[in-house]
């Protein structure tokens, strides 16, 4: 049986000092997954305050939604992903760290997909996480 290492990696890349920004559509799916998997809720909710507390949060607006149908129709992405996509462009972020995504996709040529869970990924700056 191999040992998951997606914990350990994760926990490097927030720990390394950088400022993450994250959208409230990030926030919500981290939620509905914990709850999906039965985690108690008291612990969902101290980690969604350490998220919080460690990253900018990004609301979404108007314009990112308007953004996120441009994004879903030309890329073909799901519509909850479009959001995160357009919160990153909105926010001017160069990476967007998503497990979900392809690795090394450019989107709209300034944003750039990076899985911080693959054993070759090197850490980088602003995810939707995003650092600009």
């Amino acid at each position: 049986m191999s040992q998951d290492i997606r914990g350990p990696l994760a926990k490097t890349l927030i720990e390394d000092g950088r400022r993450f920004l994250i959208s409230t559509q990030v926030l919500n799916e981290y939620y509905s997954a914990m709850l999906k998997n039965r985690v108690d809720e008291r612990i969902i909710q101290q980690n969604i305050e350490t998220m919080i507390q460690r990253c900018e949060v990004r609301l979404i607006d108007l314009a990112v939604i308007r953004s996120a149908h441009t994004l879903k129709l030309r890329y073909r992405f799901s519509y909850w992903d479009s959001l995160v996509i357009a919160t990153a462009l909105d926010a001017d972020c160069k990476v967007l760290y998503s497990e979900d995504l392809q690795d090394g996709q450019q989107i709209e040529g300034s944003l750039r997909i990076v899985n911080p869970l693959a054993t070759q990924a090197a850490p980088c700056s602003k995810t939707q996480s995003g650092d600009a």
